[in-house]
């Protein structure tokens, strides 16, 4: 029913720079998910981890892992998302993708590139922001460091679910439980964000800690910080009319134009 999205929420450990090994890991762990799911979330780059070496992981949008992704929502009846390394027009995206069971796809290119990695070198940024609709909600894709930057994730379309897919180290990781919590609250919105855990090729370690907010900045899920878990939580959209009318927060946000 239109009322409920049912999501699941894929926090994994990745294989640095092998997206075959990848995509079998994660089949695995998606075709596991028995009860019905309207949603299922990847981490960031989930074919290759957190690579600043695109040359050796990107695909094209007509590539074995759209191709993988696609057969995957048909069987799956659900939306899948995540990030991966996509090579387009001489240049190379951390683009977000969201596969529909129908086949449709909506794409969100990474807005703010990780200067403190060298992210902005590497990797063209996007400029839009993107809002997708499924099943009656109106969901906002955006990627790991685009948390830092409120004003780009400002809920001036009035949608119902943010949701950010990221490889967070772990020695920032008390910036990514805050910044979370604190979207989901300024924005009125659900707010998802997932996660990978483990090491990468770069001896950078990461603790999970993916996780799901309601509107008023409750956590939902049960995931243990650190460890390889799917996670599935039951959004409401009646939940968001009833505090959006009651307490009328986002009547009163200021009004901004952006500017690339």
């Amino acid at each position: 029913m239109p009322n409920v999205l049912n999501v699941a929420l894929i926090q994994t450990s990745l294989a640095w720079e092998n997206p075959e090994e990848n995509r079998r890991l994660l089949y695995h762990k998606i075709d596991a998910i028995s009860t019905g799911v309207d949603l299922i979330v990847l981490p960031e780059m989930f074919t290759s981890g957190f690579t600043m070496n695109p040359e050796s992981v990107a695909e094209t949008m007509d590539g074995k892992t759209m191709a993988w992704l696609k057969q995957l929502a048909k069987d799956k009846d659900a939306v899948i998302m995540g990030s991966l390394v996509i090579s387009e027009n001489n240049k190379f995206y951390n683009r977000m993708v969201c596969v529909e069971p129908s086949g449709a796809i909506t794409t969100y290119d990474k807005r703010h590139t990780f200067t403190l990695a060298g992210e902005h070198k590497v990797y063209t940024a996007g400029t839009e922001k993107v809002i997708f609709n499924y099943k009656g909600w109106k969901i906002c894709p955006l990627v790991c460091y685009d948390l830092r930057f409120p004003v780009w994730a400002r809920n001036a379309e009035d949608y119902d679910l943010l949701i950010y897919v990221a490889n967070w180290p772990k020695v920032r990781i008390a910036a990514w439980d805050a910044l979370l919590q604190a979207r989901a609250i300024e924005n009125m919105t659900y707010c998802i964000g997932v996660n990978r855990v483990g090491l990468d090729g770069n001896n950078h370690e990461y603790s999970g800690h993916s996780v799901a907010y309601d509107v008023l900045g409750n956590r939902m899920d049960n995931l243990s910080e650190d460890q390889d878990a799917t996670a599935i939580v039951v959004l409401e959209k009646d939940v968001i009319t009833k505090y959006r009318e009651k307490l009328n927060f986002l009547n009163d946000r200021d009004g901004f134009n952006l500017k690339a």
